[in-house]
């Protein structure tokens, strides 16, 4: 049984008014996107700025209140729920939000940015039980227990971000999504953050949605990934299949930009033409048509949909080839 299981989901922007309140265009952020994510799966989901992966990873913990479809967690459609159900449920599901340094209150000290969960969900019963899970929050994300008197300022970027982590990981949640987690932050203290979000999988069985830009980085933590263009997903399926063999253009510019350490290396760089087209008014047919270096005339007119090219591999190209 899935996790997670996200079913045709929209979520639509109103950006100019009518008349009576009605709205007359909307920003299509995420536009009928479906996928699975199973108990302590890793899955990446990539594409560049503005496709649309940040709006889909807040939608599945329902920091943004979804249009359409179904986001069923655990057996249940939290699409459904509101206030206090939906508040009860949010134990299962916290987000590492990617800027470190916006996404603490400069005002609280460590120990209340990690403890206000544990005071919300009333998971210690007295103060020396929260002081004693504190300190092991903050062990577990290998940060010193005496620092939980200090505030956000007094710490690096890397270290910022292991307090958020500590205040996801504080309720004990089966699901995180990490919103582009390591991009604010310096190469080295990657490495040491995405080392961290192993260790603490393999160990406590947690499920990622892994959203970033950047498919290095994607490939070697995720088992599955995920391409989003303009609201949409283009191609998915498992990490080697996808970094191997991409069988969609957009997937394949993608890889062509990612650094080879081989300096014989003969892979040619894809580049793209244009600019990503605007959500509120996509372009008719296959969205990545206009920046397709390979499109064809019924790429104009007809809408791919997501096929399968391969056992577990799928992509939304009219020209895709399967195996």
């Amino acid at each position: 049984m899935n996790l997670l299981e996200i079913q045709n989901l929209k979520v639509h922007f109103p950006v100019q008014q009518r008349l009576f309140g009605r709205a007359k265009e909307f920003v299509r952020a995420v536009d009928d996107v479906s996928f699975a994510i199973a108990p302590g799966e890793t899955v990446g989901l990539v594409g560049e700025s503005g496709c649309g992966k940040t709006t889909l990873g807040r939608a599945v913990i329902k920091l943004i209140e979804p249009t359409a479809g179904r986001i069923v967690f655990n057996g249940e459609d939290i699409a459904l729920l509101s206030g206090a159900q939906l508040r009860a449920r949010r134990r299962q599901f916290q987000m590492i939000f990617q800027d470190p340094y916006a996404s603490l209150n400069p005002r609280l000290k460590v120990t209340d940015i990690v403890g206000e969960a544990l005071d919300i969900h009333g998971l210690a019963v007295d103060a020396s039980a929260r002081r004693q899970r504190l300190e092991g929050l903050l062990k577990a994300v290998g940060l010193d227990p005496s620092h939980a008197l200090r505030y956000p300022h007094e710490f690096s970027g890397g270290q910022r971000q292991r307090i958020g982590i500590a205040r996801a990981l504080a309720v004990e949640p089966r699901l995180i999504v990490c919103d582009e987690p390591v991009s604010a932050l310096d190469v080295s203290v990657q490495a040491q953050i995405i080392n961290l979000l192993q260790d603490l999988q393999q160990e406590r069985g947690i499920a990622y949605l892994f959203v970033a830009h950047d498919l290095a980085v994607v490939k070697h933590i995720s088992r599955r990934i995920l391409v989003m263009y303009l609201g949409r997903l283009v191609e998915a399926g498992d990490s080697a299949s996808v970094c191997r063999s991409p069988r969609h253009p957009y997937t394949q510019a993608l890889l062509s930009a990612v650094p080879v350490v081989d300096p014989d290396s003969k892979r040619q760089r894809i580049l793209l033409t244009g600019d990503v087209p605007s959500p509120i008014h996509p372009p008719g047919g296959c969205p990545f048509h206009p920046r397709c270096p390979v499109a064809e005339a019924r790429c104009k007119i007809e809408v791919p949909t997501l096929r399968t090219v391969k056992p577990g591999h799928f992509a939304a190209c009219h020209l895709a080839k399967g195996d």
